[in-house]
């Protein structure tokens, strides 16, 4: 293909991208009834509405902006985007069967992770210690399978889940609620380069398109919509993770969870997609078993178990019984926790904890979190 037909059709699917509330089906639909998207882009208006088209999505595929266009043409060329259209090959099968898929992608990277089997991963912006390292080990696990985990970019445990299939040297897909020529939070710089490097940047949203708070819910359907599942790692009732799980049922996708403390906020989400019906997680096993049999049954899986156990002692050891750092441990447990509870717990003073609990955290076996809160880690 020339350069110049490369122009000009991309010249057209950014029309086709520009054209908001234009969906794959109605575009399938309408290119049925003309023959082509050539013939489609030849019609005016009133034309394009009577193909099914809603009025404002015919005005701004009739009628659009050519410096805009232009515009769209030099940020691709720039970022080396690749469009993939509903109506051409390359276009995610899993993603047509929602019923309102996005027209076009804009992807940066490797555009054939797409086809590939993706799992979802969502979850609070603010997790726990112990969520964002659950997050990252079920990511981690489930990329080194072979497996795509597909999550938002966000802080929290979007970042922690794309870090963990980073970290196994796996595939992730982040889908943005932004242009992917933007990085957004600009934070995540250097982690969408290496999600660049294994896997790929995908957006309806053309070039610079900015972090637009209406992008994001939309956003949401995508992620669920690319996945045969979605796995809650931590998420408050009221919150992006929800609506994508909530999505994702409606899509026919699985949706699973993983539960938490009933004193934390951000287990209630979970929980209350249990309730809804969410598959329950306490292993990789659960998630795999159920929409990845043929997976499971043909490699050696070990089980993932959230949080591993410590090793054993017996409870009646002396040396445990009498042990400040075990006392402080058995205390302590895998949900955050203030100094003053653990003295009060423990019965003793905050100049023996305080120590203790620099000491524990050097090895490893406890971590703070944002609020000055400690628990112990998963080691």
């Amino acid at each position: 293909m020339s350069a110049l037909h490369t122009i000009i059709d991309h010249r057209a699917l950014c029309r086709l991208a520009r054209a908001r509330g234009l969906c794959a089906n109605t575009l399938l639909t309408a290119i049925a009834s003309v023959g082509s998207l050539e013939a489609l882009l030849q019609l005016d208006t009133p034309s394009l509405q009577r193909c099914g088209l809603r009025p404002a999505s015919a005005r701004a595929l009739a009628e659009p902006d050519p410096r805009q266009l232009d515009r769209d043409l030099a940020q691709i060329d720039r970022h080396g985007i690749t469009l993939l259209a509903a109506h051409l090959p390359g276009y995610p099968a899993q993603l047509l069967e929602i019923q309102d898929a996005p027209t076009v992608l804009f992807v940066r990277g490797n555009a054939s992770v797409l086809a590939r089997t993706q799992l979802a991963m969502v979850g609070s912006r603010n997790p726990t210690a112990l969520g964002a390292a659950t997050a990252r080990d079920f990511a981690f696990h489930f990329a080194s399978l072979g497996l795509v985990i597909t999550s938002g970019l966000a802080l929290g445990i979007d970042a922690a889940s794309h870090g963990g299939a980073l970290a196994a040297e796996g595939m992730t897909v982040a889908v943005c609620g932004t242009g992917v020529d933007r990085i957004y939070p600009e934070q995540h710089a250097e982690l969408a380069l290496g999600i660049l490097e294994q896997g790929a940047l995908v957006s309806e949203f053309p070039p610079g398109s900015p972090p637009l708070a209406a992008h994001f819910p939309q956003r949401n359907r995508l992620i669920s919509g690319l996945s045969c599942g979605v796995l809650v790692v931590e998420a408050a009732r009221r919150s992006g993770s929800l609506a994508t799980a909530r999505l994702a049922g409606e899509q026919g996708r699985d949706v699973f969870a993983v539960p938490g403390s009933i004193h934390s906020t951000l287990s209630h989400g979970c929980h209350q997609l249990l309730r809804e019906g969410a598959k329950l997680v306490e292993s990789a096993d659960d998630v795999l078993t159920e929409i990845f049999p043929s997976l499971y049954k043909s490699q050696s899986i070990q089980s993932l178990t959230i949080p591993p156990q410590e090793p054993c002692r017996p409870e009646d050891s002396p040396e445990r019984l009498h042990n400040p750092t075990e006392i402080l441990l058995d205390a302590l447990g895998f949900d955050p926790t203030g100094i003053d509870a653990l003295c009060a717990r423990t019965a003793l003073p905050s100049a023996a904890v305080v120590p203790l609990l620099l000491q524990l955290e050097l090895e490893g076996r406890v971590t703070v979190d944002s609020t000055g809160r400690y628990h112990r880690t998963s080691r």
